[in-house]
């Protein structure tokens, strides 16, 4: 009988995940995200938005992987098998329509249009080879794969930074259950709302597309963290990049916060050391964040809020995903939003004494907010992606974005005007920056456009 019960367990279990993240008609391919209210209009490379979305800055997404490639017999370029080999290359894309360009599909999704006949899609791959460590890079070349797939990787970031005002390099870290292309996708959609400021790097660990492989991919995503973390240390010593950003989404966050706290344990003793493991690392984002509260306890414990400049987690009561996730697990998931009796005395001083190294951030009264299960947010909200890319495009505190803070939690959120407030300071900084032309930012506006916070009328 016990056995029994056991089995229909599990049977509701499985039926809860494939009822609230069942796959993808086509996991190859990606409509085009909602564009970002909040965003200035103009604010991103003209020239760029004219030219088909497949020709990007470059000739493609950077990317890396620790996927083991796929068989002779399957379809893709890389699959859901574990390789402890970092593999780094290239990847190409292409649009439904070959002729779209980014300003058009920009005004497919402010005007709510479907993007169904627009959909991204990875076509080919060139991989330089795996990423080695421990193999230095020399000024004359050098003649072992690795080293060889180490300078062909740095010289591509390089040469992107060369191209842009900042040297910022972004890091997207994806979900449970996607493909190897979902993330070369999604970050090639932020490279260009960040106006292709920077290299961006989508960081692909092998996930499979399959409900029932929950179990396995959270386990690959804590499991291969330190993956990321020799990435990031390869973007601090090899590139000539000034500061790096991390984007993690979901299951992803698992990996993302994992390697912080490595970074944190490697770092002590040297808390001071500017040449410290991670010492470029800014901005550090958490979002649907599927990680156990306790465990997020005890790498606070270990001094993760040491191992970046700023620690960001986004947080809602309707994400569905994970509610069934609490269920599964038996426990709590930092990407549900502490109500105010489950915060403890410690994370509100948390919250309070550091508002410059850790944001919390309650996204439940966002616009679009339960669309896709409540889960993907972060695309599928206009306000959530738009606060994203503005915190990573100009580096602003939240109460500078639009956000306010309750002053009892420390908890920040989009309040009901929220629109409102980010029409009054983007007006303000808009005719700041257009007055005074030595200020530098990262993505410059343009200054004959207005700023577009609501979609235009049909």
């Amino acid at each position: 009988m016990a056995s029994n019960r056991h089995v229909g367990s599990l049977g509701l279990i499985f039926a809860m995940l494939l009822a609230v993240t069942g796959c993808a008609s086509d996991p190859l391919m990606l409509k085009i995200v909602s564009a970002p209210e909040a965003l200035i209009h103009g604010k991103l490379n003209a020239a760029s938005d004219t030219k088909p979305i497949s020709d990007l800055p470059g000739g493609g997404m950077l990317y890396a992987t620790d996927r083991a490639p796929v068989g002779i017999s399957e379809s893709g370029f890389y699959g859901g098998a574990r390789s402890q080999a970092l593999r780094v290359g290239l990847a190409k894309l292409e649009v439904g329509d070959s002729d779209l360009t980014w300003e058009k599909a920009r005004e497919i999704s402010i005007l709510k249009n479907q993007a169904a006949n627009y959909p991204l899609r990875v076509t080919g791959v060139e991989e330089f080879g795996a990423l080695d460590p421990r193999t230095p890079l020399t000024e004359d070349g050098v003649s072992d794969e690795a080293g060889v797939a180490r300078a062909r990787f740095a010289k591509e970031i390089n040469e992107r930074l060369d191209q842009s005002s900042q040297k910022d390099v972004f890091i997207y870290v994806h979900g449970y259950k996607v493909v190897f292309e979902n993330p070369v996708l999604i970050s090639s959609e932020l490279w260009h709302f960040l106006g292709y400021e920077g290299a961006f790097i989508a960081f692909s660990w092998p996930s499979t597309p399959k409900s029932t492989a929950y179990f396995g991919d959270i386990d690959a995503a804590a499991g291969m963290a330190r993956n990321l973390r020799e990435l990031i240390e390869f973007v601090e010593t090899s590139t000539k990049a000034e500061r790096i950003h991390i984007l993690g989404y979901s299951a992803g966050t698992r990996m993302v916060a994992r390697a912080m706290e490595q970074i944190s344990l490697i770092n002590r003793g040297r808390e001071t050391d500017p040449k410290r493991l991670g010492h470029k690392l800014e901005n550090v984002m958490l979002v649907s964040s599927d990680i156990d509260r306790d465990v997020f306890a005890a790498y606070l414990a270990d001094g993760i809020l040491g191992s970046q400049r700023h620690l960001i987690i986004y947080g809602s009561q309707r994400d569905r995903a994970l509610q069934v996730s609490s269920v599964v697990t038996g426990h709590k998931r930092l990407g549900s939003t502490m109500t105010s009796s489950e915060l403890t005395p410690a994370f509100r001083r948390l919250l309070s004494n550091n508002k410059d190294r850790i944001s919390y951030i309650n996204v439940s009264n966002a616009e679009d907010i339960t669309l896709d299960n409540g889960h993907g947010y972060f695309r599928s909200s206009p306000w959530v992606s738009g606060d994203i890319l503005m915190k990573l495009a100009y580096r602003l505190p939240p109460e500078e974005r639009g956000l306010v803070r309750d002053p009892t939690t420390g908890i920040l959120s989009f309040p009901p005007d929220y629109l409102q407030r980010m029409s009054a300071i983007q007006s303000a900084s808009f005719a700041a920056l257009c007055s005074n032309k030595s200020i530098t930012v990262p993505v410059a506006p343009n200054c004959k456009a207005k700023p577009l916070l609501t979609p235009p009328k049909k």
